[in-house]
């Protein structure tokens, strides 16, 4: 989790305690995106009112904030817990796999979310499982089925 992210979630814990700070990511240098979740769901009305709470924050970035969508962001292990058994994308840090053989390394993978513990995910992509720690992700989202 970025540090952004982390002052984003402890100030919104105060202003907004329902609201879920799913992403939160700076783009470019200049824009800083914020995916938020609510229990009751995403409105225009949440959003504005999340970009009121984080006003401060558009005098170093051009804020988006923006409910998460079909393809919904994955961040942390409740995250993935929740969405077990959907299709999800896995962006790693470093290559994974085993080079020479049928598999070759790579940075990306897609399939199903079959486990997820406190300290990796488990996901069935192309014909074989593969486990990856949190640590090694670098992007994930759920992919429309």
């Amino acid at each position: 989790m970025t540090t952004v992210q982390s002052e984003i979630e402890q100030r919104l814990a105060t202003e907004q305690p329902e609201v879920e700070v799913l992403l939160a990511e700076v783009l470019g240098g200049s824009t800083l995106r914020v995916y938020i979740d609510h229990p009751k769901g995403v409105s225009l009305a949440l959003c504005e009112q999340v970009t009121v709470a984080l006003a401060d924050l558009r005098e170093r970035y051009t804020l988006e904030v923006s409910s998460p969508g079909v393809e919904r962001p994955l961040t942390k292990p409740d995250h993935f817990r929740r969405f077990v058994g959907r299709r999800a994308q896995v962006r790693t840090r470093h290559p994974r796999g085993q080079a020479g053989l049928d598999r070759p390394t790579r940075r990306s993978f897609t399939g199903e979310l079959v486990g997820a513990t406190d300290s990796e995910i488990t996901l069935a992509a192309e014909g074989s499982v593969i486990a990856i720690p949190y640590a090694e992700i670098r992007r994930s989202n759920l992919v429309e089925e």
